[in-house]
This record gives structure tokens, C-alpha cells and sequence, in this order.
């Protein structure tokens, strides 16, 4: 059991999976067979013993408690975060049949246990007691900030120069360039020291060979990239929000600021994108209390899974820090005091035409923002022609999926959620369409994954 006494079902455990395979794996050892000795605490502590190839069994143990959020150990060589085992073993403690009964912890795993509380505890009176004396000098980290924006400067002068020239001489060649073109012009952006303008411009590179509209699209996100451009170049004559979005969208790397708010945050979804350098997952939070949507961003080198990871549906009660910048939902999470728990709260939701209303408005403040998150009420999936609309149930307006969410399997599980009655649908809503990550019926509390 967790502290508050209440196991966690299935899709809860399988949203920390780091990824497909691992989901499936664990899957396969959510079964009692091949455990043994398996317990849990009232502390909200699981273990177990696990049958492998080898001679010796692996010995899984998982904290689901301790304050800093569910932590993993395992004898298994995997390097990924939970691992199968870790999984397994959590699958078999949510079917409540007797498998993994209340108890004492055997030595090998209350020994980390108690490791562990120590080192929450320690990290605790740590942060209580303040930074440390002797912090790096002020004057030579001014003198690398301004050196690294002369860097940022002189990259943004010449893709301003690249954009023109592609544009002088027409899109057409851009067809027969491929990749190549704006790898190599990414490439100069991250010698300047702009992550933000290289990743930009890398998306550039998939344009061409999107379908047809491609011109248009391509122009439309030169346009962007020209304004984030003189955005950067004109920063100082800016708004002080807008100037920090900016900054944000640039690349430089962005400090929370203003006070912590402690709350109950809901879980609403989490999912990972991957390129070949990085992995990175969004966490969307509701503060319970607070009514705030938070975005948490966590990263992973390329091939591993970041190691932030919550279960959707439960809420825990932390400290969350915004960042700056105008209209962005982006916070950092801070300290944690108890451990993820059931709430029958949902954040209100909104029609669709209000939903696309908000991203509008979002746009004056930040005009590179891609989406916003919306809670959309009494919803039915529908569909329109090859595509599909999420159509409102009280009135004659929809907003279409995007086409990454028509190509999912969560959009035939909202399909067969709603079967023809109204649900209501939390995702991200932008200028490409709408992408649902988790919807629940009006007469249930469960939230369904659909990402």
C-alpha cells in the first residue's frame, strides 16, 4: 500500500515505463510466476524476488514514498529506469489478490530503504540550511554571459542571411537539398551556442517532404524563425516577459523564479519525443487547489529514458517554480512531501471554440508557441472524411486531431471510451489541429491514457 493506504492500477504503473519495450516486458511479469517472496509496507515500499536466466533470482525493490517520488533498485543489469522487473513487480502489487501481502522488508531491501531515507533526509536540512559560502564569482560569469551572447549575435546575423538568400533564390531548390542544407546550418547555430535556433532549424529539413503545401508551411516557419531572429537581435527594446520568451526560445538555459507554490499537482499525461540526440518527456500537472497547469520537461541522452516519471491520475503534493517568460506553463518541481495518491478532482474543461480562443490569445504573448494545454468538456470523437474531430456534444463547433494523434492507437481507446457519448479530453491544443493525452467519462474518476 501507499501512505494513504490505496494501491495504484495498472495504466498508472505502465505511464513510468520508459518506453514500449519495457511496457510490454513488464507486462509479461505482471504475473505471479516467476516471484517469490514478494511484500510491501504500509510505507508504501514493494520488493520481490524475480526468476531470471541465471542461477540466482533478481532482487527488485521499489519506493513508492520518501517524499522525492518513486525510486528503483534492482539486481539486473538494465540500464533503463524502471526497469521490466521494477514494473513487473508494481503490476502484481496493483492486482491485489494476496500476491504481494503486507510485512516486514527482508534485509537486502530495507537496507535500501533506509539508505534511501537517509539521503532524502540529508538533502532536506541541506536545502534548509541554504547555499553554501564562496559562490562562484559574479563578475566572471557576467563576462561569459556576454560572451556567449556575442556568439548567439554573430550566429543569428548569419541565419538571418541564410534565410534570405533561400528566399532570393526561391523554395523549389529546398525539395532537392534534403537534410543536408539545414543540418549543416543547425550545425553553426549550436557552434553559436543557440540550441533553441538550431533545433528550429532542423525541424526545417522535414518540411519538404510533408505532403503537399509544403511551400506554404516551409514559408511559415521561415517567417517564425526570421521573427525569433530579430526577436533576439531587438531583445533589449522588448518587454521584459517577451524578451525572456525570447531568450527561452533561443536556447539560453532559464532560472524559476517568484515563490514556490506548495500543492496537491494531478498527474494529467506524460509522454517522451525522441530524435537521435535527445530524449525528452513532458509531464502536464493541475494544481488541485491552485487550478495552475504546470509543464515539467525532463531529458535523456539519445537512447535512454529521462528519469523523472510520474503516474498519471495520482496527484502529489510538491512545491512547483515557474520560469519565465510570457504565457509559457513552464515550472521546475521542487521538493515532494508525499508520495503520488488518488483525487477525485479534474480540472474544469472548456468548449472547443473557448480552447482555440486561448490559444490565440497565447500567441500575442509567445508567437513560436506550438500549443497550449485545454481540458475539453462533453466532447465526442467523430469522423471527418480520412481524418477526425473532436465535435462538441451542445453545439456545432469541433477542432480536428492532429495528424500525430490520428496515427496513434489512443485515438481508437478514446473512440471506445466515448462510444458515441460525450467525454471529456485533456491534450495540447494548437494551429496543427488538437492532441488528446488522456480523457475520462463524466461518471467515472479514472483517467485513460491515450499517448
Amino acid at each position: 500500500m501507499t501512505q494513504q493506504g490505496v494501491r495504484w492500477s495498472a495504466d498508472q504503473v505502465l505511464s513510468l515505463a520508459p518506453d514500449a519495450a519495457s511496457r510490454k516486458a513488464g507486462s509479461k511479469l505482471g504475473a505471479a510466476g516467476p516471484w517469490l517472496e514478494a511484500g510491501c509496507s504500509d510505507k508504501g515500499a514493494v520488493w520481490g524476488l524475480c526468476k531470471g536466466s541465471g542461477g540466482r533470482p533478481y532482487q527488485t525493490v521499489v519506493d513508492l514514498a520518501g517524499g522525492a517520488g518513486p525510486a528503483y533498485k534492482c539486481s539486473c543489469p538494465s540500464r533503463k529506469f524502471p526497469c521490466k522487473h521494477a514494473l513487473g513487480l508494481l503490476l502484481l502489487w496493483t492486482g491485489d489478490d494476496g500476491a504481494v501481502p503486507s510485512g516486514r522488508a527482508p534485509d537486502w531491501a530495507g537496507q535500501w530503504l533506509a539508505a534511501r531515507g537517509e539521503r532524502t533526509a540529508r538533502k532536506r536540512s541541506e536545502g534548509a540550511a541554504g547555499p553554501a559560502s564562496g559562490s562562484a564569482d559574479p563578475w566572471a560569469a557576467l563576462r561569459r554571459a556576454e560572451r556567449r551572447a556575442e556568439r548567439i549575435t554573430a550566429g543569428v546575423t548569419e541565419l538571418e542571411q541564410r534565410l534570405a538568400d533561400l528566399l532570393r533564390g526561391g523554395l523549389a531548390p529546398a525539395e532537392q537539398a534534403g537534410y543536408g542544407l539545414w543540418e549543416e546550418t543547425a550545425a553553426r547555430m549550436v557552434d553559436a551556442q543557440a540550441p533553441g535556433l538550431a533545433g528550429r532549424v532542423r525541424e526545417l529539413g522535414a518540411v519538404p517532404s510533408s505532403g503537399p503545401g509544403w511551400p506554404v508551411r516551409l514559408l511559415e516557419e521561415c517567417a517564425l524563425l526570421h521573427l525569433l531572429g530579430r526577436g533576439w537581435l531587438g531583445r533589449e527594446r522588448l518587454p521584459e516577459a517577451l524578451s525572456a520568451t525570447v531568450r527561452s526560445r533561443v536556447g539560453l538555459p532559464v532560472s524559476a523564479e517568484g515563490p514556490a507554490v506548495r500543492d496537491r499537482w494531478l498527474v494529467l499525461a506524460q509522454y517522451d519525443t525522441a530524435d537521435a540526440r535527445l530524449t525528452t518527456r513532458r509531464i502536464w500537472l493541475h494544481g488541485t487547489d491552485s487550478g495552475r497547469t504546470a509543464l515539467l520537461l525532463s531529458y535523456g541522452a539519445a537512447g535512454r529514458a529521462p528519469e523523472l516519471a510520474l503516474p498519471v491520475g495520482l496527484a502529489l503534493e510538491a512545491e512547483v517554480s515557474s520560469q519565465p517568460g510570457s504565457g509559457q506553463p513552464r515550472a521546475v518541481l521542487g521538493e515532494r512531501f508525499a508520495s503520488p495518491a488518488p483525487t477525485p478532482i479534474r480540472p474544469p474543461g472548456v468548449t472547443t471554440a473557448e480552447a482555440a480562443a486561448r490559444y490565440g490569445a497565447a500567441l500575442r504573448d509567445d508567437p513560436w508557441l506550438e500549443s497550449v494545454p485545454a481540458t475539453l468538456r462533453e466532447v465526442v470523437p467523430v469522423p471527418d472524411g480520412e481524418s477526425w474531430q473532436l465535435a462538441d456534444a451542445a453545439s456545432d463547433s469541433a477542432l480536428p486531431l492532429t495528424r500525430a494523434a490520428r496515427t496513434r492507437p489512443g485515438l481508437w481507446r478514446l473512440v471506445a471510451l466515448s462510444g458515441g457519448a460525450p467525454v471529456t479530453v485533456f491534450g495540447e491544443c494548437g494551429h496543427r489541429g488538437f492532441t488528446p493525452l488522456t480523457a475520462w467519462p463524466h461518471s467515472e474518476e479514472k483517467m485513460v491514457t491515450l499517448c
